[in-house]
């Protein structure tokens, strides 16, 4: 069994490590067209990131370790489901149907484990605000490739009201061969307005079409906010009683 010291610093570890990742997959969305496809290296690792930083019993007893196994499961079938859609070819649609599902349940789930984790940090150093910092930047990785699988099942789900330079929206399927598979194409767009949605920015130069993608949009709005009440009413409630405990001290 491991000791508290050396949970707590596998739990800072991973933070750090799922961090490194989310800021890795925006970075590669930042390369210059025809190098944003390695994106799709970074996704691919996403799931076996989080195996890693919540992979692991939480509390004691049969019931946490029996969750540990389902969700590492869940992330093995994601990665595996995330590595067949890549692979596939734009025209096969139905293979981005899984993936909607299986990330949508394992984003939401990571967020609980990684929220329950944060719960049991005493103090907020570096290592907790990077988990919590993480931990946002992963709903909106999430939410861009929901939003890109979405454009791949049901093309046009997804609209633009402004001119790009270059070939119109590469996942509006304008520019995209049908036979080429799907990691060859430039989801940047759709990356970019899960952000915008996210955090309710709402620029308005990108916009749902359907009624599938209205409502998607809605929850990814909900959910980083919810996100935000909940790692803030965490760290702030931390603060507060390290304050209580050095006032007691002196």
């Amino acid at each position: 069994m491991r000791s508290p010291l050396r949970r707590r610093r596998r739990r800072h570890r991973g933070y750090v490590g799922l961090l490194i990742t989310c800021f890795g997959v925006i970075a590669c969305l930042m390369l210059p067209r025809g190098l944003r496809q390695l994106a799709a290296v970074g996704y691919l690792s996403l799931p076996l990131v989080l195996l890693g930083t919540l992979g692991m019993p939480i509390d004691e007893g049969r019931w946490p370790v029996l969750r540990m196994v389902v969700y590492r499961l869940l992330a093995l079938v994601t990665w595996v489901t995330s590595l067949i859609w890549y692979l596939t070819p734009l025209s096969q649609h139905s293979t981005g149907v899984p993936l909607l599902v299986l990330w949508a349940v394992l984003v939401l789930w990571s967020c609980e484990r990684l929220i329950r984790n944060l719960a049991l940090e005493r103090r907020i150093n570096r290592e907790v605000l990077f988990g919590a910092l993480a931990g946002y930047l992963l709903l909106g990785l999430a939410a861009g490739l929901l939003f890109s699988a979405t454009e791949t099942v049901a093309p046009g789900s997804f609209s633009a009201s402004r001119s790009l330079e270059g070939p119109v929206l590469r996942w509006q399927g304008a520019s995209a061969d049908p036979s080429s598979p799907v990691w060859s194409v430039d989801f940047v767009e759709l990356n970019y307005f899960a952000f915008v949605t996210l955090t309710t920015t709402g620029y308005g130069d990108i916009h749902p079409v359907t009624p599938q993608t209205q409502m998607l949009c809605v929850l990814v709005a909900i959910t980083g906010t919810l996100y935000l009440a909940m790692v803030m009413g965490l760290l702030i409630s931390r603060y507060t009683a390290r304050d209580v405990e050095d006032e007691l001290e002196d």
